[in-house]
């Protein structure tokens, strides 16, 4: 080994070092939703401080506060992406209270599901622009702040239905279940957005990627289609609770700190197929 290289990569850091958060600070977009809660506990887990973040202040309020009840270190944030108002507020009052964001997690998304038949160009038009654009702000605003200090992780939570179209014989039976193309449209350009921030961050010490997840039991979703899923599913199940965390801390830490720019299935193999 060189000693340019040496000097870029520390010999003999331990696994447990390159895991840790500890000392940083993350900031979860949509982080009291479905794919947030996880994500926020796996980051708070790992030793980061969380920032609970979305319009919603009072559902993120209570899941910090649930989260600081077991002994994490998580606050609330009111944050908006479809108001740029709400987004500069917001840095900054991080920049005021936390000084940095090391790590962020967009996972918001405005979404009605449904079939094609009742996908109004009203909706689609709005399902575009709104989540689009709120990915877009995620990236530019938090990911400048990172690159001003050198580092950072951004991670993007995208859909396995940014990469394939859905499989509509696992909705028969469900149309309320089935997800609009607007929904396809945006993840499949937020896959896109990565890589792009990917390549302009990378002279400034900021990573970003993906992670496309497959479907996230729910207790309220129909018998029939959890059932028709996991057949159509190689590992015979949905995702579970716990199934984004390792994904999280991993693309979040100096685990990952040699990728850039990619997007990482967490499926139970349903896109092989």
């Amino acid at each position: 080994m060189t000693a340019e290289v040496a000097r870029v990569l520390p010999l003999n850091v331990h696994i447990r070092e390159l895991f840790s958060l500890k000392d940083r600070v993350a900031l979860v977009i949509g982080g009291a939703g479905r794919y947030g809660r996880q994500i926020c506990q796996s980051l708070a887990e790992s030793g980061a401080a969380v920032l609970v973040a979305s319009r919603n202040f009072e559902k993120c309020a209570a899941y910090a506060m649930a989260l600081k009840a077991e002994g994490f270190n998580t606050e609330a944030l009111r944050l908006d992406l479809e108001s740029e108002d709400s987004v500069y507020a917001a840095a900054e009052e991080i920049e005021l209270r936390w000084r940095r964001v090391d790590v962020l997690f967009n996972s918001a998304v405005i979404v009605q599901a449904g079939p094609l038949v009742r996908h109004s160009d009203e909706e689609w038009t709005r399902a575009v622009s709104a989540n689009s654009r709120a990915a877009y702000r995620a990236c530019r605003v938090f990911g400048e702040m990172m690159a001003e200090r050198g580092v950072g992780s951004i991670v993007n939570i995208a859909s396995i239905y940014g990469m394939v179209s859905p499989d509509f014989r696992v909705y028969e039976g469900c149309p309320e279940m089935t997800n609009p193309p607007s929904y396809g449209f945006v993840k499949a350009g937020m896959i896109q957005l990565t890589r792009y921030f990917a390549v302009h961050f990378a002279s400034r010490g900021v990573r970003v990627n993906s992670i496309s997840p497959g479907g996230l039991f729910l207790e309220s979703m129909p018998a029939h289609f959890v059932a028709e899923y996991e057949k159509r599913t190689p590992l015979g199940r949905m995702a579970g609770p716990n199934d984004l965390k390792g994904a999280a801390v991993f693309l979040a830490s100096n685990a990952s700190a040699y990728i850039t720019g990619q997007n990482l299935v967490v499926d139970g193999g349903y896109t092989t197929l």
